[in-house]
């Protein structure tokens, strides 16, 4: 038994065992409610009175006709489905086990590098105060490791030894991801990047 509320967003489904809230809407083309997951994230965001659903987008009464389009990327560890592979591998990492250290103060609670990283580059990690600071020091932690080396703009030529190493010896985006030349500023973001589009997920080695 399905009763439609007051509300287009919610749908109450009565069955002999349980009460599920569906969240969905009605399309403006066919003018039959749809759960949610029946729109993509382009008609979802339109809103309500605008949204097509996939059977109309794709042809209304045609081969498409009452298919349910559901998610079809799911996490093997608690079932939840995504409509992408990026957004089910950015979830999967809320099931890894927390057994990272940051490289400077050696707290172990990050579930990956990029985490670890972007703790200390936050400025609040209790081994390298102030963002400046963090900025430098991961820069050179990042020249010193073999495993990141080849992911920093000009590799080793941007070494430096004494104390004259600043922020000017520091390019804007001084990491780069060799498969695919994207530039990024914070090592954390290549580090995120590489982990979700090139499936690398141990990229520091320390």
């Amino acid at each position: 038994m399905h009763l439609q509320s007051l509300d287009s967003k919610i749908q109450i489904q009565y069955t002999a065992t349980a009460t599920k809230v569906v969240m969905g809407r009605t399309c403006w083309e066919c003018a039959d409610w749809k759960s949610c997951s029946q729109f993509s994230s382009n008609q979802w965001r339109k809103g309500d009175g605008a949204s097509r659903c996939r059977d109309c987008i794709h042809g209304g009464g045609g081969a498409y006709a009452g298919y349910c389009y559901a998610a079809t990327f799911q996490c093997g560890e608690c079932s939840r489905t995504f409509n992408s592979q990026n957004e089910l591998n950015m979830h999967q990492q809320v099931h890894r086990p927390r057994n990272i250290a940051c490289p400077v103060c050696g707290d172990v609670r990050f579930r990956s590098g990029a985490n670890a990283v972007q703790h200390v580059e936050s400025g609040f990690c209790t081994g390298c105060r102030g963002q400046g600071n963090a900025r430098q020091q991961i820069h050179r932690f990042a020249t010193a490791q073999t495993s990141l080396r080849r992911f920093v703009a000009g590799g080793q030529q941007m070494l430096t030894n004494g104390n004259d190493y600043n922020n000017n010896s520091i390019p804007d985006f001084p990491y780069q991801c060799p498969p695919c030349s994207k530039s990024f500023r914070q090592l954390s973001q290549l580090l995120q990047h590489n982990d979700q589009k090139h499936n690398q997920h141990n990229m520091i080695g320390y």
